[in-house]
Parts: structure tokens; sequence; C-alpha cells
């Protein structure tokens, strides 16, 4: 029996816009410390005995999850999801990577728990639990009436746990005031343990067509670069439903490990003001921020210099092309403005203007008629795949690092302030081969520029489809 810690990381975070975004959402950003959320879920790990973790995403944000555990040294299986099925099959697809005695800590890769000693104690005490065939879920010790969370109700105690009672949906302001007056009620956390094959038995009970379509899926899985793929096919076809509606709210094997620990798992902009390190005033400041007779407010610019004159109780939010202005007890609401950009397609709500690849990043910083000037840093060793386009020519300006240029099959080195171009047609690679970050200027001219009027012909990170 070993413990194997599996994170969930497929969230689109969209009530951080317009700093997360579908493309780059919350879970790899740093948010609330020097690591990203997915990086500080690894690490709160340290000093737990467990095993390599496994961590579940999506085929878009692949590269980052990669790049975000090599950055701390965490060695992990990455399993694709194909398409977004909820928790239930995200959890079935990793326990069919164990032993039936192994136990499963699942956790999401978008929450913050600044009490780790706490938090290894709780993981103890489910592991007890867990491996007494129950199925463990984290209860959060409340300290406010919270109207943005599930709740579960405790029943008798078990060990270093509870009984699970009753799972509550997001209640009134007055029903969660009288849950705190009661006692006895703990936040939903969404975190869980219990051994792969009770969870996977007891997902065959309950939702026996989610339990096939899985194991279905995982029986040709196949090994891709740092990646396991599953079926597309049979995964597309498994119902989505939560772990809590498929399984937990059903089995009579549930318990809960009361967790008090500073959690939270960000859902709003509210939320990182209530964790953040607040100033005499109230505010929480992240940037440049010239404040006046501004109080209990969030202010998050890292690029540009913000200034406030008056403020009370509001969260600006400044990124290179979008700037959010709410009032604090309107943020939840954020989700109609990123419904608007879909409806509109207008992609704010897709991509930042910095956009990342596995190969490095490029930031389109100008654009107009027939033109669009782009910044662009590859990494240390990285190459963009060997491609063409259709109805654009660029001219690459070296600004920092070497760039070794395959142009029409003649390969050659440019230094600093050198450049060259590169025709519409012609079939071109770029290459880092030093060791530190390359940054050109790419001017790119023509009649359409957009991403998808490129022709990959090799590519070292599969983005190039079978013959």
């Amino acid at each position: 029996m070993k413990l194997v810690p599996v994170i969930l990381a497929g969230g689109s975070g969209t009530r951080l816009w317009p700093l997360s975004r579908a493309m780059y959402p919350k879970q790899f950003i740093d948010l609330a410390g020097d690591n990203s959320m997915l990086q500080e879920t690894c690490m709160r790990l340290e000093g737990i005995d467990s095993a390599d973790p496994i961590v579940i995403c999506n085929e878009q944000h692949r590269f980052f999850v990669a790049q975000q555990l090599a950055e701390i040294g965490v060695t992990a299986k990455i399993i694709l999801e194909p398409v977004g099925r909820n928790t239930a099959p995200a959890i079935a697809l990793a326990a069919h990577q164990l032993d039936d005695q192994d136990l499963l800590l699942v956790m999401a890769a978008d929450h913050v728990i600044q009490d780790r000693q706490a938090f290894q104690a709780s993981v103890a005490a489910a592991a007890g639990l867990a491996a007494q065939d129950h199925l463990a879920t984290f209860g959060i010790v409340p300290d406010s009436a919270n109207t943005g969370y599930g709740y579960i109700k405790a029943g008798k105690a078990v060990a270093s746990g509870f009984q699970v009672e009753a799972f509550v949906e997001k209640p009134s302001r007055e029903t969660a005031e009288s849950y705190m007056e009661q006692g006895g009620y703990y936040w939903n956390s969404g975190m869980f343990m219990f051994k792969a094959g009770s969870f996977l038995s007891e997902l065959e009970k309950f939702r026996p067509d989610i339990a096939s379509a899985c194991a279905a899926s995982v029986k040709d899985i196949q090994e891709d670069l740092d990646f396991l793929r599953v079926n597309e096919e049979v995964f597309k076809s498994c119902p989505s439903d939560s772990i809590d509606y498929a399984v937990m709210e059903k089995t009579d094997r549930a318990v809960m490990v009361p967790l008090d620990a500073n959690w939270s798992d960000i859902g709003s902009w509210q939320a990182l003001w209530e964790i953040g390190e607040q100033d005499d005033e109230g505010n929480v400041l992240n940037g440049e921020i010239i404040s006046f007779d501004t109080t209990g407010s969030y202010v998050h610019s890292p690029e540009r210099l913000v200034a406030t004159l008056g403020l009370q109780d509001v969260v600006i939010i400044d990124t290179k092309d979008a700037v959010l202005v709410a009032r604090k007890d309107s943020v939840q609401d954020i989700k109609k403005v990123v419904e608007h950009l879909k409806d509109k397609d207008i992609g704010y709500h897709e991509f930042h203007r910095e956009v990342y690849r596995p190969w490095g990043k490029f930031d389109s910083i100008d654009q107009g008629n027939r033109y669009q000037v782009k910044r662009i840093t590859v990494n240390p060793g990285a190459k963009l795949s060997v491609q063409m386009h259709h109805h654009r020519a660029e001219h690459w300006v070296v600004v920092s690092g070497t760039a070794e240029v395959t142009k029409d099959g003649e390969t050659y080195l440019l230094a600093e302030n050198e450049s060259t171009y590169l025709p519409i047609g012609c079939v071109h690679a770029l290459k880092n081969p030093g060791h530190i970050p390359l940054e050109l200027i790419e001017i790119q001219t023509g009649n359409y520029l957009g991403e998808d009027d490129i022709v990959r012909f090799e590519d070292v990170y599969g983005r190039v489809a079978p013959k």
C-alpha cells in the first residue's frame, strides 16, 4: 500500500478574469506566493511519505504542467483528458493506474493551504480511515457564514473523523448563519482520500456508466513524451459528473476529517483580498500602486503604475490587454463578463496578450492593417516547429542570445543585433542553441496574420498530426 497524490489541474478559473483565462488559468499563476498554485500544491506534500503524484489536466495545458513540475524537481504521471468530464471520471482515470490497495490523496491544483503542518496532520488522520476502506473527505472548519461553499454535516464520531450525515448545497445567508450557531457543519473542500479499489467499486455500484467508460478508455493508454493519453473516442462517451454527486452523496462509506489549515479555494478576488497581506487601510496592493483615501481594496498591477483616490471596497486588476474595476461584493458576477466575451467571440476570455508555448512565449506588442509585431522568448535548448506560412512574411531581429535559423534547408546563426527575412512560403525553423533565453522581435506582414496560418512539418512537442 502506498499513498499517491492525485492533483486535479483541469479548471478554467474564469472567476479570476482577467488574470486567469481559459488558456492560462489560475492554477498556473503565482497568486498567493512565489510559485504557481500547482507548484504550491506539490510542495505542501514535502514531509509526507508519498509516491510520485498523478496530475490530471487537459490537452491545452499539458506543457504548463510539465514545465512547472520540472521547475520544482517533481516527477509525475500526467494524464491528459481529451475533454472535460468533471471530477468523478478524472479520479477514475488515476485510480486505474494504481493497485487496489493504494491510497489516493485527491487535491485540486488551485487551492491555498497556509498551515502545512495542520494539513499534513489531517492527511495522516484521513489515511488511517481510508486504510479501513472508508471514503474520506476533508471538511474545512468554517470561520464565517459563507454562502459560496457547499457544507458537510458531521455525524457520529469515527476514529479521527466523523461519519458524513449529509452533504448540503450552497446555503442562503440565513441558513449559513444557523450552521455556524449549531456547529457540526463544515465547508466542503473538494479534497478526498480513499483506496483506489474502494473508490472504483463504489463508482461501479452507483455510476456503472462512468465506471465502464473510464475502464475502457485506459485499456490502451498511450505514452506521449511526459504524458499519458487515454482513448479519446471512448472517453468522450463518458458521462460528466462530480465525485460528490456520483459517489460521495450515495455511499455509506463516507467519512469526514476536519481540516483547520487556513484553506481557501481562491474562488474570487474577494477571497484573494481576504488571505492577502493588508496594509493599515485594509488594502492589498500588488505592484507599483499609489493609494490615497482608499480602504478595503484589492489592486493588482504588475506592469503599470496605478493610482487610486477616494475608493472603498473595490477590486482593480490591470493586465497587458484588459482592466477590471469592480466592487468587492460584485466580483462573483465576473462570469457575466466572460460569457459576454465568449458570445461576442472577442477572445479576451481565452488568451492573454502574452501567450505561452512549450518552447517559451510571445507577446503581441503592436498590430495594425497588414502587420503585427511580437516579442518572442525561446527557452535555452528549445526549438520551434519546422513550418511555413501561406499568407505572411516574417522579419526576425535578435535582441539578446543566439538564434539558430533554418531557412529552406540552410542553417545559420544570428547574434545580437543581427536579423533575417523569411518570405511567404519559405520553410523555416528557429532554435535557441545557447544557455540563456533567446529574445527577438518578429515583424509579420501580409494579408492574414492569424495563428492558424501555420503548416507544421516537424515538431519536437508532438504538435504535428501523424501521417
